[in-house]
């Protein structure tokens, strides 16, 4: 049975992988999972084991690593605007925690004789590059991020590429677009109006846009999300050729026409519910971030997302509206 470990299980996209894996198992067959976080929801998602624990202490790293998991889904991560306000804690999180984590499991590997080699997949961020942009992001565009956050996440995906290089986990990196819309109650990422001005009205609530309806961005929805997690641990990663970072698929649009298709899809009074309140620092962190992607290499290998964003909101409707 394989063995899989998610690290942020207990967050929206790891509860959504890990009803996926509920209900379908691994390669068709029931899989051994364990959610590790901070905390669990009251409707977690069904796990052989749930471990809660801080991922900062030395001691859950090595304790994690010591069931020598065949799969570690690293998705615990401080969202971009907490990294941006408490420097401190986003380095802790999002980077000294992971080097724990690949430390812990190189320690197995070699206690293994060589022959533990875990998959680890990093849910990265597009966070990772830093404006002036192209009109479309290649594969070829450097890494040079303008926040804590993207350069935390940038870091991890560096330490992630040297671990596999040497042996000791055999690794992909996965960078995100901004996941929506998101179920739930708003998060402390800067990017969380994206899902906020879609959810809340769908939700009969009001809902506060912090930026211009010109900001242009690339989403995908948490269904998506769960996608690229699970190919990206199957795909056999001497197709990266050393390249282990990949940019994922995505709607690029503007917030102009995420509202447009909001109202396609749920009329003029639902969007009568988005109040324009301009919020400068918000602003300020999402104007250095990318706007669309030629995702070549990503699609190439089997990645895939929706194609416009009303299905992205239709994704919401079908799988998540009633749960804010």
């Amino acid at each position: 049975m394989t063995k899989i470990l998610i690290i942020g299980g207990g967050g929206m996209i790891g509860q959504k992988l890990a009803h996926h894996l509920a209900s379908e198992g691994w390669n068709g067959q029931p899989a051994d999972v364990t959610l590790y976080d901070v905390g669990f929801p009251e409707n977690c998602a069904v796990a052989n084991r749930r471990i809660v624990g801080n991922l900062t202490e030395q001691v859950a790293a090595t304790g994690m690593a010591a069931t020598r998991p065949d799969i570690v889904f690293q998705l615990a991560a401080i969202v971009s605007g907490e990294a941006e306000q408490d420097f401190d804690k986003g380095w802790q999180v999002n980077m000294f925690a992971g080097w724990a984590l690949l430390e812990a499991l190189r320690s197995e590997h070699e206690a293994s004789g060589g022959t533990y080699r875990p998959r680890v997949v990093f849910s990265s961020s597009i966070a990772v590059f830093g404006a002036p942009f192209p009109d479309k992001i290649g594969d070829e565009f450097l890494v040079a991020p303008l926040t804590s956050y993207g350069a935390q996440k940038a870091i991890c995906e560096l330490m992630l590429s040297d671990f596999s290089r040497k042996g000791f986990v055999d690794g992909v990196s996965i960078r995100l677009p901004t996941i929506c819309v998101r179920p739930g109650k708003a998060n402390k990422a800067a990017s969380s109006f994206f899902s906020g001005i879609i959810r809340e009205p769908l939700n009969g609530k009001e809902a506060i846009l912090p930026v211009s309806d010109s900001v242009r961005h690339s989403h995908a929805s948490p269904k998506s999300a769960v996608g690229f997690l699970r190919h990206a641990a199957a795909l056999d990663s001497s197709l990266l050729e050393g390249r282990l970072s990949l940019n994922m698929p995505g709607v690029s649009c503007t917030v102009a026409e995420q509202i447009e298709a909001l109202g396609d899809i749920a009329g003029a009074d639902t969007v009568a519910l988005i109040r324009p309140v301009a919020d400068p620092e918000v602003a300020k962190i999402v104007s250095g971030w990318p706007q669309d992607f030629h995702s070549a290499r990503a699609t190439a290998l089997g990645f895939t997302s929706e194609s416009s964003f009303r299905d992205i909101i239709q994704t919401y409707i079908d799988e998540d509206l009633g749960q804010s």
